[in-house]
């Protein structure tokens, strides 16, 4: 009889008996082994008295660029002291520390309540929060990340014909011999949707990249994987079908219930970041267009700018006096307009008000658009019984 004792990562003690075939003796030998475990980062203890806030931002891709561009734009840029550290700031946010994670360990810091805010994919929202209630949706489209979970199949052999899930699941060749078998690392997510579409016989193996290799190479029938253009799915005789879109997800901003409603100051970051986030993105694609007109009022004016379908603008057209200089004298010569249009309108807004006597024509782009208050944050307040 042996005992050992070993520094284990996990904060649970235990000991555990074996037996093991001895390879010298033929014979078989037991072993006590007596585990004392200590947690390396403590995880399961909270530090005592935390009072900043943490948002987490994934750590590399193009989902922490994306993410970083984005901040920036809404004034709120991080500052690294140096860019291999994995902790920064905000100086916006004096008490915000942001923390760069793996993006699935965003979401379980959230949940094991390590971090409080965080910016990730929705997809690793639904994989790695499985449904967890303390998770808050604060913005459900931050612009960037684009892209859907999807179930794809080859297009040749006994799927040649399969066109849609129905298809696939009245497929005779899955029994419980013989199930379907599908690659992909979103096992929770693929499981789920399998077993809301009818599928009974699947199993799943788990892998990070290149599985769109898997049915090819023969260690799978399919793939559930996220899909951008389809491009690569293509590249490699696969196929999306109908009925077999998991889930459409981009960034979002995550947050944790118990510390928007618990911790003091996360419920102000958080409205803070959603009205900076939302005024830069309403504001994106949009245009301010300005023109002088004459006209006998600025009521007449303001009519003859709103029967021109593309001049409505946010709420209506904002029409002011210009004063010109006429003789050494100041007088009022014209009305300025000014709307707000968006980019696949900024031609023909133009053109409509060059036809109503428009001139002058300046043009310039929005940066924010803030509301009287974001409808989000009352959604936000309605979630959270506020």
């Amino acid at each position: 009889m042996a005992t050992a004792q070993f520094l284990s990562s996990q904060s649970v003690y235990s000991s555990a008996s074996m037996l093991c075939p001895s390879s010298f003796t033929g014979k078989v030998i037991s072993v006590r082994v007596s585990i004392c475990c200590y947690s390396t980062a403590f995880s399961e203890m909270k530090p005592p008295g935390r009072n900043e806030i943490r948002l987490g931002l994934p750590s590399k891709g193009r989902m922490a660029t994306d993410a970083l561009d984005l901040l920036k734009d809404c004034q709120l840029s991080v500052k690294q002291v140096n860019p291999r550290q994995y902790v920064a700031e905000i100086p916006q946010l004096p008490n915000l520390e942001v923390w760069f994670q793996r993006p699935k360990d965003v979401v379980r810091k959230l949940v094991s309540g390590d971090l409080d805010l965080g910016i990730v994919g929705l997809d690793t929202v639904h994989e790695y929060g499985q449904g967890n209630e303390d998770l808050v949706i604060v913005h459900e489209a931050l612009g960037f990340g684009d892209c859907r979970l999807s179930l794809a199949i080859p297009k040749y052999g006994i799927f040649e014909n399969v066109n849609s899930i129905e298809d696939l699941a009245q497929m005779p060749q899955w029994t419980l011999e013989r199930p379907l078998r599908v690659a992909t690392g979103f096992t929770y997510m693929g499981d789920k949707f399998m077993k809301e579409k009818g599928l009974k016989y699947v199993t799943f193996s788990t892998a990070d990249g290149a599985l769109e290799a898997a049915p090819a190479m023969g260690i799978a029938d399919s793939i559930v994987d996220l899909v951008s253009s389809g491009t690569t799915l293509k590249e490699n005789n696969l196929k999306e079908i109908e009925g077999g879109i998991i889930l459409e997800s981009q960034a979002v901003l995550v947050a944790s219930r118990k510390s928007l409603v618990k911790r003091k100051g996360v419920l102000d970051v958080t409205h803070e970041m959603l009205e900076r986030l939302e005024a830069h993105l309403r504001a994106v694609g949009q245009f301010t267009v300005t023109a002088n007109m004459r006209g006998s009022s600025a009521e007449e004016v303001a009519t003859r700018v709103l029967s021109q379908p593309s001049l409505s603008g946010l709420q209506g057209p904002t029409v002011s006096t210009v004063y010109c200089n006429r003789n050494g004298r100041v007088t009022p010569d014209y009305y300025a307009v000014v709307i707000c249009v968006p980019k696949k309108e900024l031609y023909k807004s133009v053109q409509q008000l060059r036809a109503i006597g428009g001139s002058g024509v300046l043009i310039s782009p929005l940066t924010y658009i803030f509301d009287e208050e974001t409808p989000r944050w009352r959604e936000l307040l309605s979630k959270l019984g506020l």
